[in-house]
C-alpha cells in the first residue's frame, strides 16, 4: 500500500523508518520563505555543498513568503532563481527511490509532493580504455560503472533523433536501474516487444551486472554458445544499435547486453572497420582457423596417435611412441591433466592481484612444465599440442568458454572413440550452431540462409565503397522483412 502524504515531521518519520535508522540517511531542516522545509540526501551519494549551493543559500535569501508548501513548489518549479532544474515526485515510494540513487530531495510542509535534484557526489571510475576488446585504431574509449555517464558516451555518437534510451528498475532489493537502447527507425518492432517482455519476467532478488539479464534474452540456455553479446565499448554498441539491434544496461557495470548476436560477430572487431580490406579479411579468417585449431588439435592428436599412427610421420610417431612409453597416463588422461592445469594456472593468474599474477605463469612454465617433463609425468608432444590450443583459443576471446569445454569433449571422443567420435562430436557441435536462434533470428547469419550479406561482411569484409549502400541489418534476415518501420515516428 503507498504511503500518503502527510506533515514534513511525519514524512521524515516514514524515511527514517524506511532506512532503519541508516546513519548515511540525512535531513536538514528550515525555514525558508515562512514554510518548514527539509533537504533529504544520503551522505557520500549526495553532496552537502551542492544541495547548499543550489537550493538552501538561494532560498535563505529569498523575501518573499509563502502560505503553505505547495505555493513554495510553485515558485520553484516556475518563477525562481534556484540553479537547478526541480524535478517532481508524487509519492513518498518514489522519494525513497530517489534518495537512493544519489538525488537530493526537498519537502515542504503540507504539499502533497516533493521535488528531486541532481546532487550525486558519490565516487566513480572515469570512462578508460578497454580491457578485453583492445584495438588499435579508434576509439580507446570504454563503459564505466555509472549508468548515467554510458548513457551520455552513446548520445555523443549517435546524434541522431531516432535513439532511444527507456529505463526500468530490476531486483527485488537492489531497484537496479536497466537501460534499453535502440534506435526506433531502424529496431524490428518483434525484436523490441520481445526483449521488453523477457526483461519485465525478470524476478530476481538483486541485479549487480548485465550478465545477470542475458540468460532471460537467450532462447537456448543450455547450449554452450550464446545468442547474446557483451561489449565494454561504447562504438560497438552504437555500430549495432545503428544495425537494429538491442542493446541492454545496468547500473553499476561497464559491460552491454546485445541482442540478437550472431556467430560471426565473435570474429569481428572494431579494427576490421578500419583496416584494409584484405588485411580484415584476412585476419578474419585466421580466427576461424585459430577457433577450429583450439577446439580440435588435441582431440585429433589422440584420436590419431591411438587409433591411426599409421597417419603420422615416421619421426613423429617414433617420438611420440617415446614419449607415451615414459610416462605412466594414457595419451587422452594425459592431455586431459594438462588442460586442466593449464585452466588453473590461467585462472590463479587472473584472481591474483597484477603484483604476482604474472609470476604464477613463470613458475608454471619453468618449473612446473619442465620439471613435469623432464621427470617422465607428462610427454612433450601433449604439452606442445595443448599449449598451441591453448594459444589459439585467446584469439577469439568471446569464445573462450566454449572453446575450453569442446577442447575437452574432444579428447575424450577422440580417446575413446577414435576419428569417429571426432566426426560425431563435430556434427553435433554444428547442428548445435545452426539450431539456436535469438527472437526468431538465425544464430549463424548472414553465413546461413546464405545471401549477398555474407560476402559483404562476413567471414570476408569488402571495402567501404561495396557496403555504403547496403550495411547488414536484421531486416535482412528472413521473417524480418517489413519487421522494421521506416521514417520518423
Amino acid at each position: 500500500m503507498a504511503q500518503q502524504w502527510g506533515s514534513l515531521s511525519e514524512n521524515l518519520e516514514w524515511l527514517q523508518e524506511q532506512f532503519g535508522g541508516s546513519v548515511d540517511f540525512y535531513v536538514k531542516e528550515a525555514q525558508l520563505c515562512g514554510t518548514s522545509c527539509a533537504v533529504c540526501l544520503c551522505d557520500d551519494l549526495a553532496g552537502i555543498e551542492i544541495a547548499w549551493n543550489m537550493l538552501l543559500r538561494p532560498l535563505q535569501y529569498e523575501k518573499q513568503r509563502f502560505e503553505g508548501g505547495e505555493a513554495l513548489l510553485q515558485y520553484l518549479s516556475g518563477a525562481s532563481g534556484v540553479a537547478f532544474s526541480p524535478t517532481p515526485v508524487k509519492t513518498m515510494e518514489d522519494v525513497f527511490a530517489n534518495l537512493s540513487a544519489g538525488n537530493g530531495v526537498f519537502l515542504a510542509d503540507g504539499a502533497g509532493q516533493a521535488f528531486s535534484f541532481a546532487a550525486q557526489s558519490f565516487a566513480q571510475r572515469s570512462p578508460g580504455e578497454p580491457d578485453s576488446e583492445v584495438n588499435v585504431y579508434g576509439s580507446k574509449e570504454a563503459f564505466c560503472d555509472v549508468l548515467r555517464r554510458n548513457m551520455g558516451l552513446i548520445r555523443r555518437r549517435v546524434r541522431s533523433e531516432g535513439l532511444v534510451i527507456e529505463t526500468l528498475k530490476a531486483g527485488r532489493y537492489t531497484q537496479t536501474e536497466i537501460a534499453l537502447i535502440y534506435h526506433r527507425d531502424l529496431v524490428d518492432r518483434r525484436l523490441l516487444r520481445g526483449v521488453k517482455k523477457r526483461l519485465e519476467k525478470v524476478r530476481l532478488q538483486m541485479v549487480f551486472d548485465s550478465g545477470y539479464l542475458a540468460p532471460f534474452l537467450e532462447n537456448n540456455p543450455y547450449s554452450l554458445f550464446s545468442c547474446v553479446g557483451l561489449t565494454e565499448r561504447p562504438d560497438t554498441l552504437c555500430a549495432k544499435v545503428c544495425e537494429g539491434k538491442v542493446a541492454v544496461m545496468a547500473d553499476g557495470t561497464p559491460y552491454a547486453v546485445l541482442v540478437p548476436f550472431f556467430f560471426t560477430e565473435n570474429f569481428q572487431c572494431m579494427d576490421d572497420y578500419s583496416s584494409r580490406p584484405y588485411y580484415a579479411s584476412f585476419i578474419r579468417i585466421m580466427k576461424y582457423i585459430a577457433f577450429f585449431t583450439a577446439v580440435l588439435l588435441p582431440g585429433i592428436f589422440v584420436a590419431v596417435a591411438n587409433f591411426t599412427p599409421e597417419l603420422l610421420p615416421g619421426q613423429l610417431l617414433y617420438k611420440v611412441a617415446a614419449s607415451e612409453a615414459a610416462t605412466p597416463l594414457p595419451l587422452f588422461l594425459e592431455a586431459i591433466f594438462v588442460n586442466i592445469l593449464l585452466e588453473i594456472v590461467k585462472e590463479a593468474g587472473l584472481r591474483l592481484p597484477k603484483a604476482i599474477g604474472h609470476s604464477v605463469s613463470l613458475v608454471a612454465a619453468l618449473i612446473v612444465g619442465d620439471a613435469a617433463i623432464k621427470f617422465g609425468i607428462l610427454g612433450s608432444p601433449v604439452v606442445i599440442m595443448a599449449a598451441i590450443s591453448s594459444i589459439c583459443g585467446f584469439v577469439v576471446p568471446s569464445l573462450y568458454q566454449p572453446i575450453t569445454i569442446l577442447r575437452m569433449l574432444f579428447i575424450l571422443a577422440g580417446g575413446l572413440l577414435g576419428p569417429l567420435g571426432i566426426v560425431l562430436l563435430l556434427m553435433m557441435t554444428f547442428f548445435n550452431i545452426c539450431s539456436i536462434n535469438s527472437f526468431g533470428m538465425p544464430y549463424t547469419a548472414p553465413l546461413t540462409p546464405y545471401g549477398a550479406e555474407s560476402l559483404r561482411d562476413g567471414v570476408l569484409r569488402m571495402s567501404w565503397q561495396r557496403m555504403q549502400g547496403h550495411v547488414f541489418t536484421v531486416e535482412d534476415l528472413p521473417g524480418v522483412k517489413g519487421g522494421r518501420r521506416r521514417g520518423k515516428r
